[in-house]
């Protein structure tokens, strides 16, 4: 095990080598003239693609001096495609990410920073979350979003009002815990059919885990890991307030309150009277509900109402040499036209004040204010800005896994706290290389590279 564990940190330290180098040979010109910038952006949904297509267009249609090439990327082969491309010297210009990814990307030297590079005028535009997330090392600016996402409950008015159940106005004055669980009994009481009132999504997948139950956590007291140095979960994923708020969860489960959704139809069919979901349910859940919808913000645990954040960002990358051209063009897709575009588009909430001041939903009085009043007033949560975050998500998936089958919930949040912390301790801590041993990496790599080329 020791020879194998030697070995392992040998090849990850040489990846980590390759990159540096990399990002060295990319950092050496930033000229400030134009070129041509290569862009890499997730393929999203259709609308996604027509309105960055036609942004792309407008830009290069707008000057003479840039050009923007921009590729469409699968999205479940995003981040392979990036770390192969990086290893192999030719990541793009501009990177589109999902934003909880930024820290992982800037650990392993794939992004520069953009705070000398974005105007302080966008920059104070900006939503109070974006720069949240986007700020890691040193309080450096790493990513900028042009949307975020919105995170709470939807339900039918009449419903909740047919069981005598008080409707939150804002964050401000969400259900307590208590009150929560004596709204979930007294809606069952008058589904005599099968009690089923709740719809957490469970027939999503993946980072919709973290992302929305995180928030009930950190909102108990407990959190994901701890942020004071970021080197071990230990006593915040696992303490007493995270064990008694997914055993609450958890019994929602037990007491056949939770509908599976298998066919994701349980809200528009009606079969539920709340749903636990995002700002990507709202057209959906308009067209079944109309005027009995109501949006309705998480409860509060204990520690006020909190709400999830993040979404694809972009930043750019150690391989462009013209950085000044690539934020030409992130601040163009910044212009409040823009931001409205896309956020017309996906339904997300508007990256920026002057946006959501002009939307039709996010706006003073909207139909969606509470989720671009949570993000303006600091309610939401980024998740760990750590380049052990995927390991952490994928750990806290496993937990919330295990504890949807019916597992001890101190034993599920105990096995995740010992994969996180692991994790962190064969990564030394993810500490940044010093300049001696980035010189050794470096003499290492060019002794191999002669071998190679022999």
């Amino acid at each position: 095990m020791v020879r194998l564990k030697t070995i392992f940190k040998f090849w990850r330290r040489l990846s980590v080598l390759i990159v540096l180098l990399f990002y060295l040979s990319g950092c050496s010109n930033q000229s400030n003239g134009g070129g041509t910038i290569r862009v890499w952006v997730h393929a999203g949904t259709q609308d996604e693609r027509q309105i960055i297509t036609k942004q792309v267009q407008q830009f290069n249609a707008s000057q003479d001096e840039i050009k923007v090439e921009f590729t469409f990327i699968p999205e479940g082969s995003y981040n392979a495609q990036i770390q192969a491309a990086s290893l192999s010297g030719d990541l793009p210009d501009v990177l589109e990410f999902d934003g909880p990814f930024v820290y992982n990307y800037v650990w392993q030297r794939k992004l520069i920073p953009i705070d000398n590079l974005l105007s302080q005028e966008v920059q104070q535009e900006l939503l109070p979350s974006l720069i949240q997330q986007g700020i890691y090392k040193q309080e450096r600016l790493y990513s900028v979003g042009t949307f975020d996402s919105g995170l709470g409950m939807y339900g039918y008015r009449s419903q909740l009002q047919a069981a005598g159940v008080r409707i939150p106005t804002s964050y401000e004055d969400a259900w307590t815990s208590q009150e929560f669980n004596q709204i979930l009994a007294a809606l069952a009481e008058k589904d005599p059919k099968d009690r089923q009132v709740l719809d957490l999504k469970l027939n999503y997948r993946g980072e919709w885990f973290t992302y929305a139950f995180s928030p009930i956590i950190q909102s108990a007291g407990g959190d994901l890991i701890n942020r004071s140095d970021y080197t071990s979960a230990e006593g915040i994923l696992n303490n007493e307030q995270a064990v008694a708020v997914m055993e609450q969860l958890q019994s929602w489960l037990e007491q056949g309150y939770v509908d599976p959704n298998t066919d994701d139809s349980a809200f528009t069919e009606k079969r539920v009277a709340l749903s636990w979901g995002g700002h990507w349910n709202y057209q959906n859940y308009l067209e079944a509900a109309g005027d009995d919808l109501v949006v309705l913000p998480l409860p509060n645990f204990g520690k006020n109402s909190k709400t999830g954040q993040g979404s694809w960002n972009w930043g750019i990358t150690t391989n462009c040499k013209n950085p000044q051209a690539a934020m030409r063009f992130l601040e163009f897709l910044l212009q409040t036209e823009q931001v409205l575009a896309m956020s017309n588009a996906n339904g997300a909430v508007p990256a920026t004040q002057s946006a959501i001041a002009r939307s039709k939903l996010y706006g003073e009085g909207a139909p969606l204010q509470l989720f671009s009043s949570q993000l303006s007033a600091g309610q939401s949560v980024p998740r760990p800005q750590t380049p052990a975050y995927p390991v952490i998500t994928s750990a806290f998936q496993q937990a919330f896994a295990d504890i949807r089958s019916g597992l001890d919930v101190k034993t599920a949040l105990n096995k995740a706290v010992i994969t996180i912390d692991q994790d962190i301790e064969d990564n030394e801590g993810y500490r940044d290389p010093n300049p001696e041993e980035i010189r050794c990496q470096q003499s290492l790599f060019q002794f191999m590279n002669c071998l190679l080329m022999r």
